[in-house]
């Protein structure tokens, strides 16, 4: 689907959700504007920088104007399970974060995450923009952290996520291997 570009301004939710089992979860950002319902698959990185980028970004909002930033309230959180059909758009591969001060509402970009060699012959990825209320936002950033740290255990020791069929930990002999 590359260089297409779709707005849903303002929508009526947005959440983030995984499935699969840890450490083989498939990420996504869902969201949707009446009854257009749009699915994209991102990475876990993705997903908890953005709402690391979320709440950085509110935690400003608020210093400047703080009646700009409403808690997000159990009417705003809601149910926050990613909706069926999952037909995702696309896969994410680049996610940004702005704000539109007149309109006051925060804007997740998402761009495509092309093929191997699509950017070389002049491919233009699509983007997607979420244009979301400050509370909106807060509750995606809330339940986002929440999906992001529902996967493995980490090891207190090295932090690397613990397998069901157990860890070695290569601080445990002093022993630790670099990539």
């Amino acid at each position: 689907m590359p260089n297409q570009s779709l707005d849903l301004k303002p929508v009526d939710r947005i959440t983030a959700g995984a499935i699969g089992e840890p450490g083989k979860r498939e990420f996504y950002i869902q969201a949707r504007k009446g009854r257009r319902l749009v699915t994209l698959k991102c990475e876990k990185e993705h997903v908890l920088a953005l709402a690391l980028a979320i709440d950085q970004f509110l935690l400003s909002l608020a210093e400047n104007d703080p009646d700009t930033v409403a808690a997000a309230g159990p009417a705003i959180q809601g149910d926050m399970a990613l909706e069926v059909p999952l037909e995702p758009l696309f896969h994410a591969g680049e996610v940004g974060l702005g704000y539109d001060q007149v309109g006051e509402r925060v804007v997740v970009i998402l761009h495509e995450q092309l093929e191997e060699g699509e950017a070389e012959e002049g491919v233009r990825p699509s983007v997607v923009r979420f244009w979301a209320t400050p509370a909106q936002m807060r509750a995606f950033c809330l339940h986002a952290q929440e999906v992001v740290a529902g996967g493995r255990p980490r090891c207190s020791m090295c932090g690397e996520p613990i397998e069901p069929e157990g860890h070695f930990c290569p601080r445990k002999n002093g022993d630790r291997t670099h990539d």
